[in-house]
């Protein structure tokens, strides 16, 4: 079952963290990402987007004994453009 709802995209740290490889979760190119983001600095870059989120206290299936949360983020378009925006507004913030 999808935690997604229809036009909600989820997004986790670990999919910006440019210390893991791509078979473990990260899922931008490593030029895009940034060092161990934090939940508060993927929430600056969603915000600095201008689209609705909310903020969730749920992990990653693969790292479930992390507790690093996730974003919930109101997007009607791919997944992947979304990632891409993020990042670069990450890229932005470091």
């Amino acid at each position: 079952m999808k935690d997604e709802m229809k036009g909600e995209r989820i997004l986790y740290p670990c999919y910006f963290n440019a210390s893991l490889m791509r078979d473990q979760g990260r899922r931008v190119p490593r030029s895009r990402a940034v060092k161990e983001p934090s939940l508060a600095d993927i929430e600056r870059a969603v915000k600095r987007c201008g689209v609705r989120y909310r903020t969730e206290q749920k992990s990653h299936p693969a790292f479930w004994w992390k507790r690093e949360g996730r974003i919930v983020v109101a997007w009607e378009h791919g997944k992947e453009q979304l990632l891409k925006k993020v990042a670069g507004f990450l890229e932005v913030k470091r």
